[in-house]
This record gives C-alpha cells, structure tokens and sequence, in this order.
C-alpha cells in the first residue's frame, strides 16, 4: 500500500515536529524533535513520497525564489527562504532533505495553509479541520492532533495527491517548486 510522510517541520530540534504517515485512509501521527528521529521514523515506513513544510532550496539571488513569488500571486502567502525568521528552518529542510534523498525516496515542499485554501477548508481552526479530515475518511490515531500533527497530516494529504497528478507545480526547475493541490471543495476528495 501506498505510504505518504508529512513532515511539519520545526526551525531547531528543540520544537516539536509535526510527522504524519498517511495509508490509505488510516494515518498515524507523531510529534518529533532531532533529525535523527524524524529520518528513523521516515525510513521505517518505506514511504513513496516525503512532503516537507519547510522552503527546500534556496533563492539564486535575493531572499525569494521563483515560487515564493508565484505562490503570493495565487493567494498563497509564503515566507521567504532566507527572510532572517526562516533561515535556520530553510537550512534544516536543506540537510533533511538530502539525507532523504540519500534512500532514493522523492521529497517534495509543500505549504500545509495553502493545501487547505486549495480545498476550501479552515486554515488554523484545528479543531474543525480535523473534524473535517476524519469527514474525509481520514482515520486518525490519536485525537486531538496538535496543530503540529495537524499540519503534518496535511502534508501528507498533499503528497497523495501530488503522486496523482492533482497538483499545481509552483515555480521553477531552478530554484525549486512548491506543491499545492488543484482547487477542488474538500468533499469532493476521495481517498
């Protein structure tokens, strides 16, 4: 069966990172801190795409990228890569991501907020949107996620549909794309 690991990731490893494996329509969810924890977790369930919420690449010139701006003209607020707040976040997703990728496993960047404005759902109301991912079909481990888990499950949500082709690339080859699903009204989702 299909695997897909959403990672909310924090800027340092002394903040909880959102990790979410979605099967099919059961997920399960965790909170994590080092890097060595979330690649453990990540390798143990063999996953056929990684979704990390953290920029991935960095801009050629500038503090934004191709799909920072893009992502803005689509109503979809990002912060910059190298604005000072997200560098530290930008560099671990970097690292992470190479170390992924060392196990030949896909990874993509994805923006959980801007997954769920593509589906017409809540943004940070965490309690309606998980009501709502379980509306979907999602069944979830443990209850209630944190915003963290939360996201995370999102993440992965993106990645299923990224490997269905559901998806809008946004960007550039250069410096880098940013997943979002196609627009579509959450019930009109099938897992």
């Amino acid at each position: 069966m299909e695997c897909f690991v959403g990672i909310d990731l924090a800027g340092s490893p002394k903040n909880p990172t959102g990790w979410a494996c979605l099967q099919g329509n059961s997920v399960k969810t965790r909170e994590l801190f080092s890097d060595e924890e979330i690649l453990l977790e990540t390798f143990k369930v063999k996953p056929n795409v990684v979704a990390i919420d953290a920029p991935l690449t960095i801009p050629i010139k500038g503090i934004t990228r191709k799909a920072d701006r893009d992502m803005h003209r689509y109503g979809y607020p990002v912060l910059p890569p190298l604005y000072p707040a997200m560098k530290a976040l930008t560099y671990r997703g970097i690292a992470l991501t190479q170390k992924i990728l060392e196990g030949r496993i896909e990874v993509i960047e994805v923006h959980p907020t801007s997954t769920r404005k593509a589906l017409s759902m809540p943004i940070k109301d965490w309690e309606e949107i998980q009501r709502i991912l379980v509306e979907m079909g999602i069944q979830v481990s443990e209850e209630p996620l944190t915003s963290h888990q939360i996201d995370a499950v999102t993440a992965a949500l993106t990645a299923y549909f990224h490997i269905k082709g559901e998806e809008e690339k946004i960007g550039d080859s250069v410096e880098g794309y940013i997943i979002v699903p196609k627009k579509k009204p959450w019930r009109e989702v099938q897992l």
